[in-house]
């Protein structure tokens, strides 16, 4: 230990609360582990307690590590240590009818308060056992369960699961080339450079390879009406999509275009969905499909669609006005992609037929037309998506 600092203490009401504190980070998605507990109780037998800010301070920079991190931590302390003194006259943060109106909670806000509200933290060990043995089972459930099914419980744990979902990194060759031990191409310039150290023998050969980056990925979300059960699971799996992968483009369409791109790059997923929600103003509305489709060739087919890229139409298809212009812009999209795959939740039904005149128009211009209404059918699309892409096109027969 270094001079002037004394052994942490890890017994006391300050050294529960601060376990208690690190434990209702972890719970709330930030990496608390053992470690940072224990600099934290040596950070602030090194500050004190005197005040308030100072241990926020210390705290915070013990706890937060990414700049994501600083508005829960925030939250968190607030509410704790509020909570800490008089938790009894914590009132709740809904306002009562004839209040003024607050303003809307900030993002991740939701997710500290469910954290904090276990206040049972002695038993934690014992639940998290408990919860552990029901989960199985549960989640056997889960796989196959409808999403427009699913109570609120099974959403919060079905979303957990889909923010744990990854894409395989699946990589497509380009015409560049890099140095590589195991190229088929003689890197000449090299193998002369290394010649000149034995006297212009050459002794080694130096190969190139190609340079492999990961295929773009664009999806189209339908947020209309009729998709409304199912569009904050698919943002949330599109949110993990794009954590691991760079090259993801996300656009949102009801009744107009919009490109929620950047907005989904934030590390936080309440945060990146918070900002999706401000930029988009058709939620849970009409469909127009073919002038959503319009835009999108017309502003950003040739910025996203380069470079072989594979597109997820994310819709039911069922557009208010079908006419031959839907038709024209689904043939235009898939001849500027690689790989056009149609998601669908009306394929939940096995009765389903291609009968309303959009799907139709849609069917003979799609390579995949596939089920995403579960947990299930989402690791089904990830495998396809990592497999090879299959040859020829799409046959509307197979929907049937």
């Amino acid at each position: 230990m270094p001079d002037g600092v004394a052994e942490p203490q890890t017994k006391g009401v300050i050294a529960d609360n601060i376990i208690g504190f690190a434990r209702a980070l972890r719970a709330a998605g930030m990496p608390v582990g053992p470690g940072a507990t224990i600099d934290a109780l040596k950070a602030l037998q090194v500050v004190g307690l005197g005040n308030r800010s100072d241990v926020f301070t210390a705290l915070e920079s013990v706890f937060v590590k990414r700049h994501e991190h600083a508005a829960i931590f925030a939250q968190a302390f607030d509410i704790f240590f509020r909570a800490m003194q008089d938790w009894d006259q914590l009132v709740d943060s809904v306002p009562l009818p004839g209040q003024p109106e607050q303003k809307p909670p900030p993002p991740a806000s939701r997710r500290v308060q469910e954290a904090l509200a276990q206040r049972d933290m002695v038993h934690e060990r014992e639940s998290t056992v408990e919860e552990m043995q029901l989960s199985v089972s549960d989640e056997e459930v889960l796989q196959t369960k409808d999403f427009a099914q699913m109570s609120a419980a099974e959403i919060e744990a079905v979303t957990r699961a889909v923010q744990r979902m990854t894409l395989p990194l699946a990589e497509k060759p380009t015409r560049r080339f890099q140095p590589t031990p195991h190229g088929r191409r003689l890197d000449l310039r090299r193998t002369l450079r290394g010649s000149l150290r034995t006297g212009g023998e050459i002794v080694n050969f130096h190969r190139l390879g190609h340079v492999e980056k990961p295929v773009p990925i664009v999806a189209l979300l339908d947020i209309s009406g009729s998709m409304s059960e199912y569009t904050r699971l698919f943002l949330h799996f599109l949110h993990a999509v794009t954590d691991a992968r760079k090259r993801v483009s996300v656009f949102l369409f009801g009744t107009r275009l919009t490109n929620i791109t950047r907005a989904l790059r934030a590390r936080d997923p309440d945060d990146a969905l918070a900002r999706c929600s401000a930029l988009v103003e058709d939620w849970s509305g009409g469909t127009r499909i073919a002038p959503s489709l319009h835009a999108f060739n017309k502003l950003w087919g040739r910025r996203v669609l380069g470079q072989g890229a594979i597109v997820l139409l994310i819709t039911d298809g069922l557009e208010r006005e079908a006419d031959q212009r839907l038709g024209f812009e689904m043939d235009r999209l898939h001849r500027s992609c690689r790989r056009l795959v149609w998601l669908n939740p009306l394929l939940r039904y096995s009765g389903f037929e291609p009968k309303a005149q959009g799907v139709k128009m849609m069917l003979p211009h799609v390579d995949e037309f596939r089920p995403v209404h579960n947990l299930k059918s989402m690791g089904e699309l990830i495998e396809a998506l990592s497999a090879a892409p299959p040859r020829g096109r799409f046959d509307q027969r197979s929907a049937a």
